[in-house]
Order: structure tokens, then C-alpha cells, then sequence
């Protein structure tokens, strides 16, 4: 096994010790480390020195000094010592043998995770429809991991809508969208869950954030008013992933994508998402012979897409790093204005009517850019350029359609 498969990292062991303490699990690490023992004044306790030995898989063997006593056991060491991080014999890096669960696997992003991780060779993946189980329902969701009791849980659920949806329903879209952020990942955490990815949406960041969104702009303004019950949900359940994190070591982490598109998306004209929302209605004028389609706003906002198989890459990519950072921002980099996307969206269906836009209706955010250097910086870059993926994108919407399985 690699060395970056075979390290143990407990991560907040102590609360005042910076939160941070690594312990590896190879044999010439231990031996550079002063021949396993490490040494810290820790204010209030009586004694700072215990060792911890693993093996390659990242098990305790021997024996754990704490204090006055001695344990040959992590959970009875984990038992006695306060704040010490519950998955003591977790590997970070999600591996092929691995049981994931993937929640909202029928939604468009969950999908794509599923395919991914199948393409991969991770085919240990547990789903449930919302009849099989209600993310909602914190026993619910607590029985179900209990039973399960998988690896790595990929948090892909969530009620999801346009600016229109939004708008109208801010309520809804933040009780439903916290509870399952909420279930889902204290749920994790209380089941012994090691790997967790909560996934979001850019909507996260601030109405008049810099652009492009830095992941650190995160909380520093005033929301986007039309759909902030989603984005303080889902600032929730990241910031939730951030302190188990701290606290307990576990890895739970976030990745906030710009606005998606692909196979299995939603095609409700009068909820659904800006880009689904263009493809039905230019495809229903071109099909019905209709001289005009009528479009939301004045056009002029910025905006950035991204295929949902690229999103699924960059979430395995970063189920499959050791140590990811907590929040990443994920998107293509480039970005059109409504108006254009409107002009690429009629070529790639063929439809010649002419394009009418309410400017009753609101625009919302001006513009919408991630910075997605870190990402890149850690070596993942999306793969599906816009021009070619509305032609993919469009096929698969007439196949869906045909088929009678498009989501409307």
C-alpha cells in the first residue's frame, strides 16, 4: 500500500493544541517522529506523552500511554481521554473496497456521482429513493446508517429550483435544505462515518462577492435576497462538515459548484434553473412551430456552467485526496452573459424564434464567477467545454423526452 494510504491522521485530538495533531503509520515516520513518543504541554492535564504504533492499514497495535495508564485498545483509550477523535483507525482516501453512500442518487448531480464512482471501479454504492427514506427524518436517517454503516457518505440531496422557485419559497427551500444538511452529516459523524463530501452550490457566497468568488468570501456580506433560505442551508451543513472536522478529525469536507447542467436535469420552465429552463423552451418552439420564446430578465447577468460529469470528476478527485481542503470551489472558469447562453441555447435545438426577454422578471445575482485556482492548484480541471456540452445536453433531453423520463 502507498504511504499516502497507510498515514492516520487524527485531527484535533486535544482542543488546545491547535486542533491539530497527526500521528502516521508507517515505521521509519514513527521513528523520525522520536522513535513513536511525542511530547506537549497541555494546560490542565497532568501528563502529555502517549504512544501509538499502526500498522500499514492504519490499525492500533500495542499501546497507548495516556497519563497514569495504559491502553491496548483505541476505543478504551478513546473511552477514558476527552476530545479524542472517535474513527481512530480511519484511512482518509477513499479506496475501491470502500461502502459509499450516495444520498439523492436520482438527482442529477447524484447521478453523475454514481456513474463516476461505477467508471472508477467504486462499485460498493448504497442508495435510497426519499419513498425508502426521508432525509428529513433524523431517526430515519440515524437507523439507516446505523444499519448500513458506510465508509464514505457523498451528500448530494437537496430541494433545488431556479430564481423562480426560490424567490417564492425561501421558507421551504431553507427548512428542507437544513434538515437534510443537518441529518445527514451529525448523523455521519454519530455512526462513525470516516469520509464525508457535502456538496453545495456557489449561491453560498455573497450578492456583491469579488469576483471571481474566492472561497474565503464565504460570510463577509449580504446574501443573494432571492434564494438565501437555500444558501444559509447549505452554509449550514459545510460549516457543520468544518467543526466536526476540527473537533473529532473526521474528514468531512465541502464542494460548492457553479451552475450545472447534463443528463437527469430538472426541465420545469417555471421553477427549474436558468439553463434546463432554455433547452425546454426553445426545443417546445422549435417542435411547435412558435415564433417567439419569452426569457426571464433583461439578459445582461454573468454566469458560468459546468457539466455535471465534470462536477462528478472533481468530487472523486477530492474523495480520493488524504487531506482536501474544507471548502472548494469547483466551475469552469468561464463565463457568458443570459443573453448569449440564450443565442448558443437556440443554435445547439435548431429553433429560429426570436428571443423576447421580461424585464418584469428579476435578474438576480449580476454576476456569478468561482475562483477555482485551488482546485487546480491540486491538480483536477474540468474536461466538457460549454459549446459541446449544450449539444450533448440537448440530445440527451430528446432522449429523456422520447423516452418519457424527463424531469419536468
Amino acid at each position: 500500500m502507498a504511504d499516502n494510504r497507510s498515514r492516520l491522521t487524527w485531527k484535533g485530538l486535544f482542543r488546545d493544541v491547535d486542533n491539530t495533531v497527526n500521528f502516521y503509520s508507517t515505521r521509519d515516520e514513527v521513528v523520525a517522529n522520536g522513535d513513536g513518543r511525542w511530547k506537549w504541554p497541555l494546560a490542565g492535564w497532568k501528563f502529555s506523552t502517549y504512544y501509538i504504533k499502526t500498522d500499514v492499514v492504519g490499525h492500533l497495535q500495542g499501546e497507548v500511554v495516556y497519563g497514569p495508564r495504559r491502553y491496548t485498545s483505541a476505543e478504551t483509550f478513546a473511552s477514558h481521554a476527552p476530545h479524542v477523535v472517535r474513527n481512530y483507525d480511519t484511512i482518509c482516501a477513499m479506496r475501491p473496497e470502500d461502502r459509499i453512500f450516495v444520498a439523492g442518487h436520482r438527482g442529477m448531480v447524484g447521478s453523475a456521482c454514481v456513474r463516476a464512482l461505477k467508471a472508477a471501479g467504486f462499485n460498493n454504492i448504497v442508495t435510497r429513493t426519499h419513498a425508502e427514506l426521508d432525509l428529513m427524518d433524523q431517526r430515519a436517517v440515524r437507523e439507516f446508517y446505523e444499519a448500513e454503516k458506510p465508509d464514505v457518505a457523498i451528500i448530494a440531496a437537496a430541494r433545488v429550483g431556479g430564481i423562480g422557485a426560490n424567490s417564492a419559497a425561501n421558507s421551504r427551500f431553507l427548512y428542507e435544505n437544513e434538515l437534510i444538511a443537518l441529518n445527514t452529516v451529525w448523523g455521519a459523524a454519530e455512526a462513525g462515518v470516516k469520509r464525508l463530501l457535502f456538496l453545495g452550490s456557489t449561491c453560498i457566497y455573497p450578492r456583491m462577492a469579488p469576483q471571481p468568488i474566492p472561497e474565503s468570501a464565504l460570510l463577509t456580506s449580504e446574501l443573494e435576497k432571492t434564494n438565501e433560505g437555500y444558501a444559509l442551508a447549505k452554509i449550514s451543513g459545510l460549516k457543520l462538515c468544518e467543526f466536526l472536522r476540527r473537533e473529532r478529525g473526521l474528514v468531512y469536507h465541502s464542494l460548492m459548484p457553479t451552475n450545472l447542467y447534463g443528463p437527469g436535469d430538472n426541465y420545469d420552465i417555471e421553477h427549474g434553473h436558468v439553463l434546463p429552463t432554455m433547452i425546454r423552451k426553445f426545443e417546445t418552439a422549435r417542435t411547435g412551430n412558435e415564433q417567439k420564446v419569452t426569457l426571464w430578465g433583461s439578459g445582461s447577468p454573468l454566469r458560468e456552467f459546468l457539466h455535471v460529469d465534470d462536477l462528478a470528476s472533481a468530487c472523486l478527485f477530492l474523495l480520493q485526496m488524504e487531506n482536501p481542503p474544507d471548502l472548494v470551489n469547483v466551475g469552469s472558469g468561464r463565463e457568458v452573459t443570459i443573453r448569449q447562453l440564450a443565442e448558443m441555447v437556440k443554435g445547439a435545438t435548431g429553433c429560429r424564434a426570436f428571443i423576447e426577454w421580461d424585464r418584469t422578471k428579476p435578474d438576480g445575482t449580476p454576476r456569478k464567477l468561482c475562483d477555482t485556482r485551488l482546485i487546480r492548484s491540486l491538480g483536477w480541471s474540468p474536461k466538457i467545454d460549454l459549446a459541446s456540452g449544450l449539444r450533448r445536453t440537448v440530445d440527451e433531453y430528446r432522449a429523456e423526452l422520447a423516452a418519457g423520463r424527463l424531469r419536468v
